[in-house]
């Protein structure tokens, strides 16, 4: 078992903290979650506080006292989920002005893995400028940008294949990856040959 943060910002997208937590748990990790007071505004707009439900323990965002505000804490690694832009360019300056950012500067020092999920379109100048701040510091940036090559058939299904990139790069994963099937590739072929087929069924 390892400890991970959750930071929970005031950004739309949900689900997408309670899934990661769902996971976490089921995968047997500890959870401690930050949600800063848009990030819970935005949890029960969403109808998604669950998210409780799947967490450990939960400091104040503004308590500088909690375990997580020092890199002697056996934390490993940290997800923000969905990442505000606010926030995205707090951490990227260094501010610390609340448990989250502290706890994300923490992350970068200590070399440890430190994920943000921005959910925001389109980007602008200073968005971009932020996330590549933050990766040369050593962040990764997972924008909430679902893939569809399992063709998901509910919101829980496409917002996962977001939620294993994040459970990937926390090295999250006992032994398999077993939230999303790994992309195994197939024939250009078959692909060429299923549009060929579908083109004609139009045509009849």
């Amino acid at each position: 078992m390892s400890r991970y943060i959750l930071g929970v910002t005031g950004a739309s997208g949900a689900i997408y903290a309670v899934r990661t937590a769902m996971h976490l748990k089921r995968l047997g990790h500890h959870v401690t979650a930050l949600v800063t007071p848009p990030g819970k505004g935005v949890l029960r707009y969403e109808e998604q506080n669950c998210l409780f439900d799947y967490v450990d323990a939960q400091p104040d965002v503004n308590d500088f006292f909690a375990e997580c505000a020092s890199g002697s804490a056996d934390y490993a690694g940290m997800v923000v989920v969905p990442c505000s832009m606010g926030t995205l360019g707090r951490i990227a300056a260094g501010t610390s002005d609340n448990l989250l950012i502290r706890a994300a500067d923490v992350c970068l020092k200590e070399r440890r893995p430190l994920i943000v999920v921005p959910r925001e379109t389109p980007y602008n100048m200073i968005h971009l400028d932020n996330m590549m701040r933050l990766t040369r510091m050593g962040g990764v940036v997972i924008p909430a940008s679902p893939h569809f090559y399992d063709r998901p058939k509910t919101i829980e299904e496409a917002v996962d294949t977001v939620v294993a990139k994040i459970l990937m790069h926390l090295k999250a994963f006992p032994e398999e990856n077993d939230v999303v099937k790994p992309w195994k590739g197939t024939s250009m072929l078959k692909v060429l040959s299923k549009s060929t087929g579908k083109a004609k069924g139009k045509k009849k």
